[in-house]
Parts: C-alpha cells; sequence; structure tokens
C-alpha cells in the first residue's frame, strides 16, 4: 500500500508539488471512523457542456471525491474497502479515438502510478469489483450543504441495487474530517494564498482612476495563473469600485466588473485563487488614487480595527458567534469614536444596528469549497436566530481548522433606508454624516487564518494598515513574490 507514495502532482517547475500521501493520510483517517465490511463509494464529477453544444466547461472536480485522491479526471469513480483499506479507482474506458483528439490513451497502471492508488480499474467493471470485496455495506454520500441548501449527489451505477446501500452513516463523518485540516493540506493552503496575495499585490500596484474593473480583475488572474499555476480561481471575482463596493456579491453575468474606475474611489476586490483544488478567499480595499480621504480612512480603520481583535481573541474552544460579535463591537466602538453614531454599543447591537452596516458574517470555513462544508452539522451548534443566523458557522474554534475572517462596513441604500425609518434603529445614527457616505460602497477586510493551538496564525500577506498600503501603492513595485 505504500508503493510509489513519493508521487505528487504541480503545475510544473515553479509551482507547489502535492504529495499524493495528502490524499493517502485523507483516506486512513476515513478508513479508521468506519468499520470492516463497509466500503466507500464515490462518484466524481462529470463533463459539462454549454447547454446543447459539444463545447464543455473546463473541468473542476467534485471536492469530496478530491478529498479522497485526488484525481483530476471527469467520469471516474472511487472505492475504500475499510478492512483492507485499499482504495480502488474506476476511470472511463475511453475509445482509441480519444488518442487523436484529447491525447495519449493511458493504461489502468499507468494512472496507478500516476495518483499512487493501490488499485485502478475501468468504470464498467464497478459492480464486479465490488462483488469481489464482499462488503456488508456500500456508504454512499448524500447529505446537505448548509451554505447552497443543495445535497451532495450520491453514486449511482448499474448494478447498486444488487447490495445494501447506506447513505446515511459517511457524510457527517467526511464532511467533520474536511473541518480539520492536516498539515499537508494546510501547505497547500499556504501556498495558494501565498500566491493569491501576491495576485492582489500586483493588483493594487496596477489599479488606477480610468481603467475598469474588469482590467484589474484580469490582472490578478494572470497572476495568479502565470506565476501560481492556479488554473481556476475559487469564485467569480468581486471587483467592485466606488458605490459597486456595496454590492456584496458584485462580478456576477450582470454586473460584469466593468465600471470605469473614478478619482476617488475606494476598490474593494475580494478575489481567491485555487489550486489542487484548495481555495483561497482573500479582500483588499484600497483608494484607487493610492490615498485615503479622512471619510475613508475612518470606515476603513474600523474594519480593520475589527479583524485585529478577532486575529487577538480568537483561539480553540472561542465560539463563532462569540468572535463575530467581538468584531461588530470593535468596529461600531469606532465609527461612534469617530462620529458616525451616538450611543450605547451594546444597545446597538441589541437594535441590530451591526446588521445594517455589516449584513454578513464574519467568515467562513475555507479548504476544497471557499464556504467550506462542515458549519451546521448535526453535532454542531445550529444556527442562530435573527442577525446571526447569516454566520455559515457557530461553531467552537478547534486546532486546525481553517477559516476567513472578514468583517466589512457598507452603505447599502436599501438597508439604510430600513433604519431610518425605524426609531428603534434611528436614533444611533448621525444622519448628516452617515448619508453622506451613501453612493461611497463600502470596506471589506478579508484574510484566511489557521487556528493554532493557543491563537492564529494569518496565511494572508497584503498591505493592511493606511500606511502600510498608501506605501506599497507608491512604491511596491519591488515587493517579494513567490
Amino acid at each position: 500500500m505504500n508503493r510509489n507514495m513519493a508521487a505528487y502532482w504541480s503545475m510544473g517547475p515553479g509551482t507547489l508539488e502535492v504529495p499524493m500521501s495528502l490524499f493517502a493520510k485523507n483516506r486512513q483517517r476515513l478508513a479508521e471512523k468506519l468499520q470492516d465490511g463497509q466500503v466507500v463509494v464515490l462518484q466524481g464529477g462529470d463533463d459539462i457542456s454549454h447547454y446543447d453544444t459539444d463545447i464543455q466547461y473546463v473541468f473542476r472536480q467534485e471536492a469530496y471525491f478530491t478529498w479522497v485522491c485526488g484525481v483530476k479526471e471527469p467520469g471516474c469513480y472511487f472505492a475504500l474497502d475499510v478492512k483492507t483499506g485499499k482504495a480502488h479507482l474506476f476511470v472511463p474506458r475511453l475509445p482509441d479515438e480519444y488518442e487523436v483528439w484529447m491525447g495519449k490513451l493511458l493504461t489502468c497502471e499507468q494512472i496507478r502510478k500516476i495518483y499512487a492508488i493501490d488499485e485502478v480499474h475501468y468504470v464498467d467493471e464497478l459492480r464486479d469489483i465490488l462483488k469481489s470485496m464482499n462488503p456488508e455495506k456500500l456508504l454512499t454520500l448524500s447529505g446537505p450543504n448548509t451554505d447552497s441548501g443543495l445535497t451532495a449527489s450520491e453514486a449511482v451505477f448499474e448494478g447498486i441495487d444488487e447490495f445494501t446501500v447506506d447513505n446515511e452513516t459517511l457524510f457527517p463523518i467526511i464532511a467533520e474530517l474536511r473541518v480539520i485540516k492536516t498539515p499537508e493540506e494546510i501547505e497547500v493552503m499556504r501556498y495558494v494564498c501565498k500566491v493569491s496575495s501576491d495576485a492582489h499585490k500586483q493588483v493594487m500596484l496596477y489599479a488606477k482612476p480610468g481603467l475598469k474593473e474588469y482590467q484589474c480583475e484580469s490582472v490578478f488572474l494572470d497572476h495568479c495563473y502565470r506565476i501560481g499555476g492556479c488554473r481556476h480561481v475559487s469564485y467569480t471575482c468581486i471587483c467592485g469600485s466606488g458605490v459597486n463596493a456595496a454590492t456584496l456579491h458584485y462580478g456576477h453575468a450582470a454586473a460584469p466588473n466593468s465600471k470605469i474606475i473614478e478619482d476617488g474611489d475606494l476598490c474593494l476586490f475580494d478575489m481567491g485563487g485555487n489550486y489542487a483544488g484548495y481555495a483561497a478567499d482573500i479582500t483588499c480595499t484600497f483608494p484607487a488614487n493610492g490615498k485615503f480621504t479622512e471619510d475613508q480612512k475612518l470606515i476603513y480603520e474600523a474594519v480593520l480595527k475589527a479583524r485585529d481583535a478577532v486575529i487577538r481573541e480568537a483561539k480553540p474552544g472561542v465560539l463563532w458567534t462569540d468572535m463575530h460579535l467581538t468584531a461588530n463591537r470593535s468596529m461600531l466602538q469606532h465609527l461612534r469614536d469617530g462620529g458616525l453614531l451616538v450611543g450605547d454599543v451594546e444597545e446597538m447591537i441589541e437594535h441590530g444596528v451591526n446588521a445594517i452596516l455589516q449584513p454578513h458574517g464574519l467568515g467562513h470555513l475555507i479548504g476544497l469549497d471557499v464556504h467550506d462544508v462542515g458549519g451546521y452539522l448535526a453535532h454542531c451548534p445550529p444556527r442562530p436566530a435573527g442577525p446571526l443566523a447569516r454566520l455559515r458557522t457557530a461553531r467552537a474554534l478547534r486546532p486546525a481548522m481553517l477559516l476567513t475572517i472578514e468583517p466589512g462596513c457598507y452603505f447599502i441604500d436599501k438597508l439604510l433606508d430600513r433604519a431610518q425609518a425605524n426609531p428603534e434603529q434611528a436614533r444611533f445614527f448621525n444622519w448628516d454624516k452617515v448619508n453622506k457616505y451613501r453612493g461611497t460602497g463600502g470596506v471589506r477586510i478579508e484574510d484566511d487564518v489557521l487556528i493554532t493551538e493557543d491563537g492564529v496564525e494569518n496565511l494572508t500577506f497584503v498591505p493592511r494598515t493606511v500606511a502600510e498600503i498608501e506605501e506599497h501603492m507608491a512604491n511596491g513595485a519591488n515587493f517579494k513574490q513567490i
């Protein structure tokens, strides 16, 4: 079982070599949670066509499938025999014509060596190979994604009705294992966060009034791919300048990062590369012209204080809900000190002022999915009520968790209008000052962090203070990258 464990995957010289032992360790962790007689069966992703055409989307493997074997190709199945610990990969039996159009056909033995997996067979042999294992039960994957509301798709294949299938046992076990990262997974996350950090720095040097937002996006994509080997980004790039910075998920098809950046705009750029399936998710906010105004500085430093408070206090055992409120308190206090808000901070939170200015949660788990699994598993604290319902998890922090810390402050007309019309909320705002910020957008600061045994390790390396940002934009052309 240890043969070829020195195998690795990379995008070539200068990019991270990801050892196949990473996935072997994941399989071992999974097998230790299961029982002899059980055989795990997962179905990988399939190619998807653009509607009725013969053009396909660039394939991205399903995350649970990546977690167990790291296989990049579509149309595959995977089986793990818990009793023997053997991993079996099943690949499509491709026609000879494949070599004409798509490249050399690999033998099962060649594929076995590439992925350092115990045995490789063809998909049309799946039923017979599983029969030879004489399983008491097949464990298939089916469970809810609490971010999307969708359900993980369980494996289906011809002949599955000849087995006893259990589609309840596997999901909570494998989802929880994905929450706690191995040292090997953490190294991949370090790499993709460093690549993404450097790409953000390049964007900050390039950005200036008169450019279109998508031109800045293209600089990020170029660096991640050309320098870091990240063929994919982890989500649609959000490149909001000026008023667009107040649109939390800007950048979609109806708002494709197409505004011209203007002098005096803040740029809120939320972008993350993806390497070997692992996601980064970083947001930088900076002035397009390289200099913060005093009004911009007030909002930016309020958000930075919120981030700093969480970095300072987060550690194992602390509830994520408490960290969210810690960030809210710090931000509201700074805004009150700056004259935008009035009154008692705890009363502001009691009446939902925090959710007017930051309608989203503090952050989320991150890994093979940018909004990673495990936020609200059955054994975890349930989703809170009220404004905290937006949180993607309410869990206590544990060592080797990876999360984003992303406080923000936005001037969203619809939310401000509601607050202004609600006497219970309106009394906390200095409307003469607040209304001057309408149309200016907002600020978000987002770091990817690792929970350690006694605190936090920040995997994000970008300028964060006002002075650091202004210095980098003026003189940072020679910053050290990978």
